[in-house]
């Protein structure tokens, strides 16, 4: 059996992966972003000192085996040397970073064309970070992209900027926005290119040896389930596969060498930007779980949306994904409520359904079908323990194994590393 593990996200992101991952790292040999861009971010605390990562994977603070940027991951090389830099000043040696040579890259006109067509579409927004990423999977798609790899051979590289700048350019215009020049940006990139080749590598050859090998690797995801381009909420979605499945296409690795899938899945929910939320709170309930778990962007500030836990999502999390574990998180942020709902299926056109649909074109009369609880009203977060929970909260628990037919294996009950409880190793 392969030493294997994914880490994805249950709900709309935000579920606390990078804590999850940060504490399994020390025992990784590999940990390997497989999707996304800086559109999303990954928190980290450690001894009270908080670390916001945007591209680098997670694992980085801590582990001392490599860590990849996949080749399903979009990449701002700016943002990237930033984030370097930012940890090297604070100590971290990131001599163990590497990217694939198949990333594609984000470039200047990507960010310039997401802001033009967000503006564009005025109430119809999808509410996108504007950092390109959009548009740079679009690149990708269409075979007009631009990949880390080209900047080893500048003259590729230069090929590949006239044909695809002359296109970008055209649109910009169509936008009425400024153009960017061949040569301002080709000198950019050859200087950029001296700061990252010696991290460029066959990572997709190299993890497949390493697992072959018996050595651990973790499969790190950004955003979550219910933003992948084909199962979420659609449009309102990212450009990418935040799945399981999204694993082995952004990593080249078989499906049959992925031994655990764990979910990562907060206590209750919450979104940001535009988009269906159905068991969203907009009322002194959101703004408590807001408040209480620090419900604010990491990257952006902007605060999220919060509301109750959502298992007709879980359930279908837990099914595409197929899911072989569950980490539940920010389990603290509930410790004062005296009730407590949970969202066990959904009324539309007096059909009940329990699972996620297609689409919902009217979430307003969507009838949301809760369970409730009651409250636990105690301080769980220095409770090392399992059986040391009030029993009101291991009832809410033990619900939520139960509903989803998946072993809850590990429950963070505070922002630290050290604040967990482990119902079975991981």
């Amino acid at each position: 059996m392969y030493n294997t593990y994914v880490v994805v996200g249950t709900q709309w992101g935000d579920e606390g992966k990078g804590k999850v991952i940060d504490v399994l790292s020390p025992k990784l040999d590999y940990v390997v972003r497989f999707q996304g861009g800086n559109n999303a971010g990954h928190t980290v605390v450690m001894n009270n000192d908080k670390f916001i990562l945007q591209l680098l994977p997670s694992g980085i603070i801590n582990s001392k085996g490599k860590c990849i940027i996949g080749a399903g991951v979009v990449v701002d090389i700016d943002v990237l040397l930033k984030e370097i830099d930012q940890l090297e000043k604070r100590g971290k040696n990131l001599d163990n970073l590497f990217i694939d040579e198949r990333a594609h890259i984000i470039m200047p006109y990507h960010i310039e064309i997401d802001k033009a067509k967000e503006e564009s579409l005025g109430e119809n927004k999808i509410g996108t970070t504007q950092r390109g990423i959009g548009p740079c999977y679009v690149d990708k798609i269409s075979r007009s992209g631009i990949r880390i790899g080209d900047l080893l051979d500048l003259n590729i590289f230069r090929e590949r900027l006239t044909i695809t700048l002359k296109e970008k350019n055209d649109i910009l215009r169509r936008y009425n926005k400024n153009e960017f020049n061949l040569e301002e940006l080709f000198n950019k990139y050859s200087i950029l290119s001296e700061k990252i080749k010696n991290r460029i590598i066959d990572a997709t050859a190299e993890i497949n040896y390493a697992i072959e090998d018996n050595k651990t690797v973790l499969f790190e995801g950004a955003q979550a389930l219910m933003l992948d381009i084909d199962y979420g909420t659609y449009p309102y979605v990212t450009s990418s596969s935040p799945t399981a499945g999204g694993s082995t296409v952004g990593t080249g690795v078989s499906p049959k060498k992925i031994n655990k899938i764990l979910g990562i899945m907060k206590a209750y929910t919450t979104r940001v930007g535009e988009g269906p939320f159905p068991t969203e709170q907009e009322n002194e309930i959101g703004d408590l779980l807001r408040n209480i778990g620090h419900e604010f962007g990491s990257n952006t500030g902007r605060p999220r949306r919060c509301g109750w836990l959502d298992l007709v999502i879980g359930k279908y999390a837990t099914m595409i994904n197929g899911l072989t574990d569950i980490v539940l998180t920010k389990l603290d942020v509930l410790d004062s409520f005296d009730k407590i709902k949970v969202a066990v299926g959904y009324k539309i056109d007096n059909k009940v359904y329990t699972t996620y649909p297609s689409s919902i074109k009217d979430f307003k009369n969507v009838e949301i079908i809760y369970k409730e609880f009651d409250g636990w009203k105690q301080d769980i977060s220095n409770i090392k323990n399992y059986n040391d929970l009030p029993r009101n909260c291991k009832q809410y628990i033990e619900f939520i194994q139960e509903y989803l037919n998946c072993p809850i294996s590990m429950i963070s009950v505070g922002p630290d590393r050290t604040q967990n409880i482990y119902l079975k190793e991981i």
